[in-house]
């Protein structure tokens, strides 16, 4: 990242990323932009005064430019500086900068100009060359392996969850501090195993000053393949204004994480 001295500032001060080094750091330089039209606030201001629900090592990582920042914290970062601070209108600045990142995302997994005619010639042939041999192989294995015929082509999907809805208190909602709220999901049984005996386990949280309180777990109601169900947790808010943020994953009752790569549900509140 380049460097310049700014006059009546101590050491150095960061120029951001250069435009034209890519379009992470093209979007990147964006936000820098952006957190300099907002009066330059340190990353843990922007958290803890501006409310941005992200962590300050997430909202420096987006303005450096060398990896393109997920969508949430991008627009946690602009949400409280070009809305909070430089009062532009949500909707306007959400469907703007939606598209910025969108084209950077896009740009970064485009795939590699289009090779010359003949060299693509070449890798058809050697592609269909490869196939027919893997199709040879295979038949051999099922001659040999499987004399009576292939196995069943179902294969069955497994266990599988889907997040449907925040059925109360959407992210970003504000919650008075020290008051009572009840938080509910709803989730969709997106496999072929039914839930019995489960569980939302409390798998992370991050908040300043303080966490919001909740139990460590709440039981899933029994759920059948391709069942809706909705999951309530009953949550205190710190006694200080600041934010929470609270992550759960779905366990059995012996508390074994039973979606390990799945993406956690969660609730994300202000506090005030």
């Amino acid at each position: 990242m380049d460097v310049e001295r700014e006059p009546g500032r101590r050491g150095r001060v960061a120029r951001g990323p250069a435009e034209d080094s890519g379009p992470v750091a093209g979007f990147a330089r964006r936000l820098w932009e952006l957190k300099r039209a907002a009066g330059d606030p340190s990353y843990d201001r922007m958290r803890d005064e501006y409310g941005a629900l992200a962590s300050k090592s997430a909202l420096s990582a987006a303005a450096r430019g060398r990896h393109l920042p997920s969508w949430e914290t991008s627009w946690e970062f602009v949400r409280v500086l070009a809305v909070g601070v430089l009062g532009g209108d949500e909707d306007e600045v959400r469907h703007s900068w939606r598209g910025e990142w969108e084209r950077a995302r896009d740009a970064l997994t485009a795939g590699p100009a289009p090779e010359p005619a003949p060299a693509r010639a070449r890798r058809t042939a050697f592609v269909l060359a490869g196939a027919v041999a893997l199709v040879l192989v295979a038949a051999l294995v099922l001659v040999f392996v499987n004399p009576f015929g292939p196995a069943s082509p179902s294969v069955p999907v497994g266990d599988a969850s889907e997040f449907v809805a925040d059925v109360t208190v959407p992210d970003g909602s504000e919650v008075r501090a020290g008051s009572a709220f009840v938080k509910t999901w709803e989730l969709r049984n997106a496999g072929t195993v039914g839930w019995v005996g489960r569980y939302l386990v409390r798998a992370g949280s991050f908040g300043n000053p303080g966490e919001c309180v909740t139990p460590e777990r709440v039981p899933v109601p029994q759920t059948a393949p391709g069942e809706h169900v909705r999951v309530s947790v009953d949550v205190r808010a710190p006694e200080h204004p600041g934010h929470c943020q609270v992550y759960w994953k779905m366990a059995d009752e012996q508390g074994h994480i039973l979606l390990p790569q799945a993406r956690a549900v969660y609730f994300s509140v202000r506090v005030i």
